[in-house]
């Protein structure tokens, strides 16, 4: 019996049913369906690979609706067209209807391959979710704080996972996540020891530390403004940073830093002021001479994110592999966008390099932009700054240095609901000997904020040898910072 034919038989008096096809170049292709009814309010459809707003399918859908008007928004990742179709449903008839998606780039074709650090959904629905994304690479968070899917289970011989040709998911991914922040880990070989951790003890280096000591492990602050961020960083062993977080979503923004260090909100009002933020706090890093990659996490299964909406390109020369990516986005050869398709070349070079030079370098920049969003405007950033602005259809033009430092080319979509942006990994510049930029003002904002972070341990931790044992890190990183202060080069 069809899927169709079966539909019918259980029609109710108001209902109807709607045969949905959808193709890509006349062949079935995964995608992401959001079924609205006539008041905007999303529709749940039972029996589907589902969350939030939304649900996927494999190419075809049959939905039974109440007599009514519906809008379907039909999408599958960045790099294609959003299709719209509104209905009427008439009681006791049926439909059916064939959606072909369009691409409007093929980044994978260009070296560039998409994935994010930040599932949160189950493993037997990931490989269809990747495909309904179009996303490449996922590590799914299988162990977080006191949970973990692997208790008395056997940990699978092989954590990554190949299919489809070219997408990979590893099932090995962790997340403490805790007073002081989230922290991420991935290329372990089993979750960390963190069950039973109290908000403040034990400290969170303690598990950083830990996990780095394993060979090709690598850990992820998922978020810039927790509160230990800069004890995180003054270790030196984080790997990458979230930019395009989970705070910014597909048809709202989180506006609140949580539990983090909160914003100034009279300069960044909300909605989309704790974007600004998160980007802001990241300046100030690189600022400080820390050369700390950008990553992408959507925490589907979690917050109200597909999976893939905040995503990181990475450009690799040759085979994907898992491992390849994971180097290619340590390494910041990269962009991060929730929507936009942004490239982007200096002096032919992909984002992350090093450029060198006695006395002065003259830097010729190129962007690529594709994508749904009606960007206006690219921002060359320099030096947490921005240098200027450049309308889409104009070239970005040259960069002349004669001081060290660094840019980054972003653009911002004009949606007032969510921040939607994309933005290229950092390019470096070394002038003469001296190889990086330190401000004295990015690295004091830094010790200012462990002064805060550090007034706020004893409230939630009385016991005076877990607070002296919590407090030692953070006495450290002050130590660290300050240190950057003594030694800056710039303002």
């Amino acid at each position: 019996m069809s899927l169709l034919l079966a539909a019918a038989l259980a029609l109710s008096q108001d209902t109807g049913v709607v045969d949905l096809s959808i193709v890509e170049n006349g062949k079935p292709v995964a995608c992401r369906i959001h079924v609205k009814d006539a008041a905007g309010k999303p529709v749940k459809v039972p029996g589907r690979v589902a969350w939030n707003d939304h649900h996927v399918v494999d190419g075809r859908d049959v939905l039974e609706l109440k007599e009514g008007k519906y809008r379907l928004e039909i999408e599958r990742g960045p790099e294609y067209e959003s299709v719209q179709r509104d209905l009427q449903i008439r009681a006791g008839a049926d439909m059916s209807s064939t959606v072909e998606l369009k691409r409007l780039a093929n980044l994978a074709a260009e070296g560039w391959w998409s994935g994010e650090l930040h599932v949160h959904r189950p493993l037997a629905d990931v490989e269809l979710l990747m495909r309904a994304e179009d996303l490449h690479v996922a590590p799914v968070i299988t162990w977080w704080n006191s949970k973990d899917l692997w208790e008395g289970k056997e940990i699978p011989a092989a954590l990554v996972t190949k299919f489809d040709g070219d997408r990979f998911r590893h099932v090995m991914a962790g997340e403490d996540e805790r007073e002081g922040g989230a922290l991420m880990f991935y290329g372990l070989p089993r979750p960390l020891a963190i069950r039973g951790a109290t908000r403040e003890y034990p400290s969170p280096v303690k598990f950083l530390l830990e996990a780095k000591q394993v060979p090709g492990a690598h850990v992820d602050i998922e978020k810039p403004f927790w509160w230990d961020v800069p004890t995180w960083l003054a270790t030196g062993k984080i790997d990458t940073m979230g930019m395009a977080v989970n705070h910014m979503c597909r048809s709202i923004m989180y506006e609140s830093e949580a539990w983090g260090k909160a914003r100034p909100v009279d300069r960044l009002p909300a909605p989309r002021g704790n974007g600004y933020w998160v980007q802001e706090i990241w300046y100030h890093v690189l600022n400080s001479g820390l050369r700390i990659a950008p990553s992408a996490g959507s925490a589907s299964g979690v917050l109200a994110n597909p999976v893939g909406y905040n995503r990181a390109y990475v450009h690799l020369d040759g085979e994907l592999t898992y491992e390849k990516w994971m180097e290619g986005l340590r390494a910041g050869r990269s962009f991060i966008t929730n929507g936009p398709l942004l490239r982007v070349k200096a002096n032919g070079q992909l984002p992350g390099h090093v450029f060198a030079a006695e006395k002065e370098l003259s830097i010729e920049l190129d962007a690529k932009l594709e994508g749904r969003d009606p960007v206006e405007s690219f921002e060359i950033v320099r030096d947490g700054r921005i240098e200027r602005t450049v309308p889409v259809k104009d070239a970005l033009g040259r960069l002349e240095f004669k001081q060290s430092g660094w840019f980054l080319v972003r653009c911002i979509a004009p949606n007032e609901k969510t921040f939607r942006f994309a933005s290229s990994a950092p390019f470096y510049v070394e002038i003469g000997a001296s190889k990086r930029r330190i401000s004295r003002s990015s690295a004091k904002f830094f010790v200012d904020w462990i002064d805060e972070r550090m007034a706020r341990v004893p409230q939630k931790l009385s016991d005076p040898k877990q607070l002296d044992e919590v407090l030692e890190p953070h006495r450290k990183a002050r130590e660290f910072w300050s240190d950057l202060v003594q030694r800056a080069n710039a303002d």
